[in-house]
């Protein structure tokens, strides 16, 4: 006779994501804008985006996204923190593939500490328990202790909504169109980005600003739309120029309305940067 054995259930790693998500009872992500470009008069206004993109970092990225995403609540020991065992988060963080649960852990740990080292969190084990806790700290790096953005300042900020994670979408976007989503989120619903000045205004290459944008377009993420402007230095006396529109969900603008929010655009007639670093 045929030995039967049974199987434990385990939660995946998108079961895990949502369990998270809905314990965070909210549908967006809120971010400052200030993680992803410095204020207009900063001499160097790339700011902490930047690091992953240089870097690489995608893992990075999608986690410090989804802590940011599931920390809802401020606590008077801890601040703004996530409490869970180190198992949850190699699954959150999606280390479990294909890796033993001890290396699946030490993942989340070099991750963690990628972002401590961006001065994004800070991380500890409680005292007498597995857990991890990771706590926020300001977006921009400055290492100043974390607040929600909207509540009691003024601060810009962008919204990434839950479906990014729910859809799977996080998963499939590289670093490039993750970077590109980020940054087409601080903009209005219709909006131009040369990407001949991402260097200058975000920090990362235009190839890179380029290939984000396809990526997103294939994905459904946002519309190209192209549109011609005068050009009275060209031979033609013409130019093409792409629109952009972010597509639902990722519709979100910045939740005040701030002049930053068009300090990147190009003015039509002259080809020059509306407003330079």
């Amino acid at each position: 006779m045929k030995q039967q054995t049974s199987q434990k259930p385990v939660a995946s790693p998108a079961e895990t994501r949502e369990a998270l998500l809905e314990r965070a009872a909210r549908d967006f992500a809120p971010i400052r804008r200030a993680f992803v470009q410095k204020k207009r008069d900063e001499a160097d206004r790339s700011s902490r985006l930047a690091e992953f993109v240089t870097n690489g970092d995608v893992r990075g990225l999608r986690a410090y996204l989804f802590i940011v995403a599931v920390t809802s609540a401020e606590t008077p020991e801890s601040g703004w923190s996530t409490t869970l065992p180190g198992g949850v988060w190699a699954r959150a963080f999606g280390t479990t593939e294909n890796a033993t649960p001890a290396s699946a852990r030490t993942a989340v740990t070099k991750v963690l500490k990628r972002l401590k080292e961006r001065r994004l969190i800070t991380y500890e084990r409680p005292k007498g328990t597995w857990d991890i806790q990771v706590t926020l700290l300001r977006e921009d790096g400055s290492l100043d202790p974390y607040t929600r953005p909207g509540n009691q300042n003024r601060d810009a900020y962008l919204k990434i909504p839950f479906e990014l994670w729910r859809t799977g979408l996080i998963d499939q976007l590289s670093l490039p169109a993750l970077a590109m989503l980020l940054t087409a989120s601080c903009e209005p619903a219709f909006f131009e980005l040369p990407t001949e000045r991402m260097k200058d205004w975000y920090g990362w290459s235009p190839d890179t600003a380029e290939r984000g944008f396809r990526e997103l377009a294939k994905e459904g993420v946002i519309r190209v739309h192209k549109t011609y402007i005068t050009a009275p230095l060209s031979p033609t006396g013409t130019a093409e120029v792409n629109c952009y529109e972010l597509l639902t969900p990722f519709i979100a603008r910045p939740a005040r309305k701030v002049a930053a929010s068009t300090e990147n655009t190009i003015e039509a007639a002259g080809g020059a940067g509306a407003s330079g670093p």
